[in-house]
């Protein structure tokens, strides 16, 4: 029988027991237990769904026909940082070619072939994307085998071309390289996955019967109803802003020694973080130090494209602070008091920023984008630079220590 468990005093989770799961619907956000006797057999997507009990891309059917996928992700592999947007719906999943040894698409369970096939129907015809199986997103629990229900999910995104959604990356690992896909899903509009539904495509015979609303519009015409979410008012604590992985502290930690001597010279390298963050930058400037006026660097990011397009101006400020400092209200002040009239403002820190200056910017909806030690490091893995290695080879060509230094 399902049960609610209390988060706080405004919200509730949906739990599903072991015993409930042949006949449970899916409810996005709802966990999903697992045994506890401590293997395989623990796993809750067996008698969820009928697929197997491991691995992150589960399947019912072949390659050549499918009927339903299962993509199952921790959300917590630094190297490979699949993440879920709920503003926005995006789904962010990483294929399964995640060392080298084997190509693009030979890999043991086929993932990164399933999702190559997937893409190309979503991306064909009415008739083709007919063919693309409903596809359910989980999140793994620990310290048990439970499951998170995600959402369903389609192939590609209303803000990404047909060759943007699914891109195939380069990777070094032991000095090895190879590639891996970066996939894009949007999670569609529907918070209940009906039973019936689940039954009919484990029978093999999925209709429009029972299907969501969302699903059979974008099988009709392609179009995506992203089950987005609005934000709340609310503010990062210090934990949420600081890694939570070893891997991420050792990257800030490399990034704040490269520039404890000189910290004028993170300004740089801030502006560059900046630009993973928002690729469409269109200029940006480093200011010389003694004349930034608060700002350590402007810029603007183009919206729109072609000769419509228009350009946001943006000031920067930098703070290469260590994890035991934080950003507090004088130094956003500053950044707040300098910005002009339609213009927004950056903080880029290897720290955080304290909790009432969070509160304040939050608050009185200063326009300040917050790019702190966790945010960096999520940055920093998305662009190929989350190996120590590979984040000191960047540091010493973009920006090396002072001559004389």
């Amino acid at each position: 029988m399902q049960a609610e468990t209390s988060l706080d005093k405004n919200q509730t989770m949906t739990h599903f027991g072991l015993a409930d799961l042949p006949l449970a619907d899916l409810r996005v956000d709802a966990v999903y237990q697992g045994g506890r006797r401590g293997n395989a057999g623990d796993d809750p997507l067996g008698p969820l769904l009928r697929v197997s009990n491991s691995g992150g891309f589960r399947y019912r059917g072949s390659l050549e026909e499918l009927s339903m996928v299962v993509l199952t992700t921790s959300m917590s592999d630094p190297d490979w940082p699949d993440a879920l947007d709920p503003e926005t719906g995006t789904f962010t999943y990483f294929g399964d070619n995640k060392k080298p040894g084997c190509g693009l698409h030979d890999t043991k369970r086929f993932g990164n072939e399933l999702l190559r096939r997937v893409f190309d129907l979503a991306h064909g015809s009415t008739a083709d994307r007919m063919r693309v199986p409903p596809i359910f997103a989980f999140a793994n629990l620990k310290p048990y085998r439970d499951v998170r229900f995600l959402g369903l999910a389609v192939p590609g995104a209303a803000s990404l071309r047909p060759a943007e959604d699914l891109v195939a990356l380069w990777r070094v690992k032991n000095g090895l390289r190879f590639q891996n896909y970066r996939a894009t899903f949007t999670i569609l509009d529907t918070g209940t996955i009906s039973r019936s539904w689940l039954h009919e495509i484990i029978q093999g015979n999925a209709g429009d019967n029972h299907a969501p609303a969302a699903w059979r519009q974008w099988i009709a015409s392609g179009s995506y109803r992203p089950l987005a979410s609005q934000r709340t008012l609310e503010y990062r604590n210090k934990a949420e802003q600081l890694p939570t992985d070893d891997a991420g502290r050792r990257l800030i930690s490399v990034l704040f020694e490269h520039f404890s001597d000189d910290p004028h010279r993170f300004e740089g390298c801030a502006a560059a973080i900046a630009r993973l963050a928002l690729p469409d930058v269109a200029q940006m400037d480093v200011t010389r130090p003694s004349r930034d006026g608060g700002r350590d660097a402007v810029g603007a990011v183009r919206l729109g494209k072609g000769p419509g397009a228009i350009l946001i101006d943006f000031a920067l400020e930098a703070k290469c602070y260590g994890p035991g400092s934080s950003v507090g209200v004088r130094e956003l002040s500053m950044l707040i008091s300098r910005l002009r009239h339609r213009q927004f403002g950056i903080l880029v820190t290897t720290s955080y920023v304290d909790k009432y200056a969070y509160k304040e910017i939050k608050e009185d909806q200063h326009p300040i984008m917050i790019i702190a030690a966790d945010d960096i490091v999520h940055l920093l893995r998305d662009h190929g630079l989350g190996e120590v290695d590979a984040l000191k080879s960047w540091l010493f060509s973009e920006f090396p220590a002072a001559t004389g230094a």
